[in-house]
């Protein structure tokens, strides 16, 4: 193996798991207890621990259990899986013997789960397994009693860091290939770099790998390390972690076996301590947010597992409550699939106090609507239940939890334990989960969701049609129509009957917006293999979405509509009721691949809106007012992973639903819902960074010099960072497409495809430059831009971009023009706040001043434009590397905050000096370094060099030790 590996990742990894009293072996030291290398469990430990845990067993059983162990009967690895896990973490297993009663079956203990320091826990590295297919050599082997519970695959650091992790992973396929059996006991599969590390499960593909952020109920700081391996270890390898993780933190849905995340591991426990170390029921309960699309339902799957077998809740009652029937049946399939026994749905109000009198021990599913005196609601709920271990676990607790119905659920068990699980954040004003839930247990937010891969980011996209109605106004066209009425009359028709979904359901509006569905479908989503929704403000609205789509779409896929039916339904409606299992196989065609079903749109009003899963979606056209709690459910629908392409969730808006989303967020804390959606346009800034990013390797040269451009990549280190660069410029381009502010940047995308692909063949390079991963769209460069009539699609244009102004002056008020360059301003501030902060805050405060004297009326309109276009020009210049310092673009942040600091204390010049010694110490440091920012070592080395320099230069210390992590911060943004 490469040495490199060994010492950075493999030797560093061994020592962690020492440190946790683990015992090291090495493999060839095993060989002489192992009858031969085709022993892949070690027969002799198992037996010995066999013994210990069970001392009532003989030596003839201890063979046996052993045996049955080692010579599983299977039809296929995922089978043999499945049932060697119930044998060690599941139901079990049991062995005929007399222990003076008679003989019976008595159960085996394989592992000591309540005293954990009683198991042998093995660390074995460079270990041989043979057979008739050949050898395999795995780099870690973790054994537990015996048995191979644990694969590590450890890669170097050197190795391109997109290649680690799918190149763990295919290592993994070939010693599946070669010898299966190992992987008959395998629960979790590791790949690290030591800078990089992921754990999964047999049979997972590479981005179903997870991360462990959190080495819970360790600190961080306790860990003594920020690297992703150490973390990782310490999280889950931990005698007590691992153990638990595998007995109460992995399941088997569908033919999908699934490890808990960081965040549900987290939860889980954090709740389950709060329910053992509180006497009083209303102290051990809370809340759990965690965002959509991060598997709270598994989550709660497995807390209930967890608490189903603490010894000191005595075999609890488990309450699964929601608000609607799709999500109870959705949570009890999730319950039934995952293994988990004898969940029940209470049919009725009479049967669910029914099921709450069995007891401890069930499991019972329902509405929280059956928590009614009777059918008619006209008698409090009975208490059913006295009992303390009672758990009511209850999904999206912000919404219904609140009413009436609510304090029945609390009546009938007045000392249970309740706790909240949601996936949108709290209400901070008015309702409070949190008030009759408890604090929160725990939080895992959007923008964390996104940053770990757990969702994908969603991007927001305005397309408003333009209604207004022809001929007279509206009052005029009362008042002739209703001539007979009196006014006030008048005004009472008009509000009953002139609403939003009189508008929204124009004729002329849907059959522009439905034909712009299909195109925009067409260009954007269908040709990458995703699927959408469409959400109608009516059922009616819905039926005529399905037969205007249908129409335009021209048999290239097909469209279903999903809502409740109603008895007195006109025909028009009656045509599309469908029975509940019509719906499922729907909603299961949907899930399936274009390739293999062709429904690709489902067409809805309120069902499919929350607790619908889909990952294959991708976008939702948005025509109805949707509010609060539900905008953000509903948005979520499009936030699943799907596929390594699949980067983004897209919400297309027709009804100008963004005003609700601004009136959502402000009811919630900022940090919650920090990255809920993005503006699609918001990401026209960072394409034009990254496209300065991937044109700056064929500075000085023309697009006719495609010798010069090719040679520019010759070098290894410089190609590998162009091919970075080239694909964050085309994943842009594949998030802005087909939106025409991304025309003038195809081009120069088409020139460094060429030549990136130029240079594969020139320098025979078979590194992985390709651009499947970057989109069908950009590769075929599909610019098919939307032009239906009477379509506006509203595009905030760059604040860099030359015909900014020429944009802002088609607005014809001042105001309108002076909000939209305010707001070009603060996106561009923020997003390169992290260049020159010191900079870059200035100006922000200058545009709060200005804004602040325009409401003072201290300034007008004109004046507060003519001083917003003065910040845009100082943007301009410093994006186009113009300084007011005369230093390089580079050295100029170090420069104003060395001002900002001293500038009353020390002179310019030797500010300036100093800023330009500090930049180039550190680019100096840095540059031959690659990775240099996951080094912790050379940044402590780094950090006390720059320290000892600014100290050398009279910088009194504690102004030093700031400055220090000021320059390296900007280091890592210029140079990480």
């Amino acid at each position: 193996m490469e040495q490199y590996e060994y010492t950075e990742v493999e030797l560093p990894l061994i020592e962690q798991l020492k440190s946790f009293g683990y015992t090291y072996i090495k493999g060839i030291d095993l060989d002489e207890e192992r009858k031969t290398r085709a022993d892949i469990v070690l027969e002799k430990r198992l037996a010995s621990y066999l013994k210990k845990l069970n001392p009532w067993i003989t030596d003839y059983n201890v063979q046996k259990v052993v045996k049955q162990l080692v010579t599983v009967q299977s039809e296929n690895l995922w089978h043999a899986n499945k049932m060697m896990f119930d044998w060690l973490f599941g139901q079990g297993l049991s062995i005929a013997q007399d222990l003076g009663t008679g003989k019976k079956n008595q159960t085996v203990h394989l592992f000591d789960f309540d005293d954990v320091q009683k198991n042998e826990f093995l660390v074995v590295n460079q270990i041989s397994y043979e057979n008739a297919n050949g050898t395999i050599r795995p780099d870690i082997v973790i054994y537990i009693n015996g048995l191979p519970l644990v694969l590590i695959e450890c890669k170097s650091p050197k190795l391109k860091w997109d290649k680690q992790l799918p190149e763990g992973v295919r290592q993994f396929d070939r010693y599946q290939e070669i010898n299966e059996k190992i992987f008959w006991y395998n629960q979790i599969l590791i790949v690290t770099s030591r800078d990089r590390a992921r754990a999964g499960t047999i049979l997972a593909r590479p981005q179903h790998y997870g991360l462990w952020k959190d080495p819970y109920p360790l600190t961080i700081d306790e860990v003594g390390s920020e690297r992703a391996q150490d973390i990782l270890v310490a999280g889950i390898f931990r005698k007590e972690a691992i153990l638990d993780l595998m007995r109460n933190f992995i399941v088997y849905d569908g033919k999908v076996k699934k490890l808990s995340r960081y965040q549900q591991y987290r939860a889980v426990n954090k709740g389950i301590e709060r329910i053992l170390s509180n006497d009083k029921p209303a102290l051990r309960g809370g809340v759990v947010w965690h965002t959509q699309g991060s598997g709270k339902s598994l989550t709660m799957v497995y807390m209930a597992m967890k608490l189903r077998r603490l010894a000191d809740l005595e075999n609890p009652m488990l309450v699964i409550v929601t608000d609607r029937q799709d999500l109870d049946d959705q949570i009890t399939k999730t319950f039934q699939s995952c293994g988990f026994p004898n969940p029940t749905q209470a049919t009725s109000v009479a049967d669910l106090k029914q099921q709450l009198s069995k007891g401890a021990g069930a499991t019972i599913m329902t509405l929280i609507q059956k928590f009614q005196g009777n059918e008619d609601n006209e008698e409090a709920f009975p208490i059913v239940s006295n009992a303390d271990n009672i758990i009511v676990m209850t999904d999206e607790s912000h919404r219904s939890q609140y009413k009436g119905l609510a304090v029945n659920m609390r009546k009938a068990m007045p000392n249970a334990t309740f706790i909240g699980f949601t996936g949108t954040p709290i209400d901070k004003k008015t309702r409070s989960t949190t008030g009759k839930f408890g604090s929160y247990i725990d939080k895992y937010t959007i923008e964390q969701a996104v940053e770990d891969g757990a969702t994908v980011p969603i991007h927001y996209e305005s397309r408003l049609p333009k209604v207004h109605v022809k001929g007279d106004s509206l009052d005029e066209l009362f008042n002739r129509v209703f001539f007979e009425y009196d006014e006030e009359t008048r005004e009472r028709i008009k509000k009953k009957h002139v609403n939003e979904a009189l508008v929204l359901t124009a004729p002329e509006r849907m059959d522009e917006i439905a034909l712009d569905i299909v195109r925009h479908y067409e260009s954007h989503i269908l040709i990458n293999g995703y699927k959408a929704q469409v959400v109608a403000v009516s059922r009616a609205a819905a039926v005529e979405y399905k037969r205007l789509i249908d129409q335009y779409a021209a048999g290239q896929f097909e469209t279903a509509v999903i809502f409740s039916a109603r008895q007195n339904d006109e025909k028009e409606l009656r045509e599309h009721h469908i029975t509940k299992e019509q719906e499922k196989e729907l909603i299961e065609r949907f899930k399936k691949p274009l390739s293999e079903d062709k429904l690709a749109i489902l067409i809805v009003c309120d069902k499919l809106l929350t607790g619908f899963d889909a990952p294959i979606e991708q976008v939702m056209y948005l025509d109805k007012p949707i509010r609060e709690h539900n905008l953000l459910q509903a948005i979520a629908r499009t936030n699943r992973r799907y596929d390594n392409t699949k980067t983004y969730g897209l919400i297309v808006d027709y009804f100008g639903v963004s005003r609700f989303l601004d009136q959502a967020l402000e009811i919630f804390s900022s940090n919650d819902v920090k990255g809920a959606l993005q503006s699609i346009d918001e990401e026209l800034p960072r394409l034009e960074q990254r496209h300065r990013s991937a044109l700056r390797f064929f500075d000085g040269l023309k697009k006719s010099q495609r010798e010069e451009s090719i040679l520019r990549l010759k070098e290894e280190d410089v190609r590998a960072d162009f091919d970075i660069a080239y694909k964050r410029f085309a994943e842009s381009m594949d998030k802005v497409m087909p939106n025409p502010k991304a025309e003038r940047f195809i081009p120069d995308l088409k020139f460094v495809g060429m030549i990136r692909q130029l240079a594969k063949s020139r320098f025979s390079i078979d590194d992985g430059l390709d651009i499947s991963e970057c989109g069908e769209k950009v590769r075929q460069l599909i610019h098919n831009h939307l032009h239906s009539q009477g379509i506006e699609v509203r595009d905030p244009i760059s604040i860099l971009d030359t015909s900014f102004k020429e944009e802002i002056e088609k607005n014809e008020l001042p105001e309108t023009k002076a909000a939209q360059i305010e707001h070009a301003i603060k996106r561009e501030i923020s997003i390169r706040m992290e260049e020159d902060e010191v900079f870059y805050t200035s100006l922000k405060h200058k545009v709060e001043e200005l804004l602040e004297r325009l409401k003072e009326r201290q300034s007008d309109i004109y004046e507060y434009l003519d001083r917003l276009y003065g910040v845009r020009e100082e943007l301009v210049k410093k994006a186009k590397g113009k300084t007011k310092s005369g230093l390089s673009p580079q050295q100029e942040p170090y420069y104003n905050k060395l001002k900002e600091l001293f500038e009353d204390r020390k002179e310019d010049k030797e500010l300036k000096n100093l800023a330009i010694e500090a930049h180039k110490f550190i680019e100096e440091q840095v540059s031959p370094i690659r990775d240099w920012t996951s080094k912790t070592d050379f940044k402590r080395s780094l950090n006390a060099n720059l320290k000892i320099l600014l100290l050398k230069k009279k910088i009194p210390l504690g102004d030093a030790s700031m400055l220090v992590g000021y320059f390296t911060a900007l280091a890592e943004n210029q140079y990480g």
